[in-house]
């Protein structure tokens, strides 16, 4: 081992020999897209990158049909006149999200996609312990998501590609653009949460 290999950060997953990503088996995983609502496209809270990462959900959701993986798809319920609204334009699936006959809908009213709803439920009638997720944003309902798995002994990829957020102010001045947040919350999660994988094409 070189010294630039002995002092290069590593993951704690790194450095408690987890394995890498190997394709599941159908059965033995789902996907979950998260917040895949006109909000993020046409509503008040506009993406950076957020074409590019539809277009990435719609290939995985084709990866997902190949290779016999469930899909779930979680939408935010918001207050009837407010953000998400899901009887307004804000509130409703984007196209390419939209959710077919046989897939599961569960409405959250928090960032935590397992509080206050059936998730976990369903996850336990389909028999799976893998999460494939995606969705938006990438910092907040897709961190805090599958933090939560973590805790309810799920295993958790995140699709990078097919997911996005937003700028946000920083503490003390200045800002962070959509991407700089989107990479520090990806960063943050393949340290001890879930494996990263670019794209649908990885799985």
């Amino acid at each position: 081992m070189t010294d630039s290999d002995r002092n290069r950060p590593k993951t704690l997953m790194e450095l408690a020999g987890a394995p890498g990503w190997t394709t599941p088996a159908a059965g033995e995983a789902a996907v979950i897209l998260i917040d895949a609502q006109q909000e993020y496209v046409t509503g008040a809270l506009p993406l950076e990158g957020i074409d590019k990462a539809l277009a990435e959900v719609s290939r995985l959701r084709e990866r997902a049909k190949e290779l016999g993986f469930p899909v779930i798809h979680v939408r935010h319920v918001g207050r009837p006149g407010g953000l998400f609204d899901i009887e307004a334009e804000g509130g409703k699936f984007c196209g390419v999200a939209e959710p077919t006959d046989g897939e599961i809908v569960v409405g959250k009213g928090l960032p935590n996609a397992f509080a206050g709803t059936d998730l976990q439920e369903r996850l336990s009638g389909l028999g799976v312990r893998k999460l494939i997720v995606a969705g938006f944003m990438t910092h907040m309902c897709v961190s805090s998501t599958v933090r939560a798995a973590l805790d309810l002994g799920y295993s958790s990829a995140v699709v990078a590609n097919a997911c996005t957020s937003r700028a946000l102010p920083v503490p003390g001045g200045g800002t962070l653009s959509g991407a700089e947040v989107h990479r520090a919350a990806l960063t943050a999660l393949a340290d001890r949460f879930a494996l990263v994988l670019e794209d649908a094409s990885a799985i």
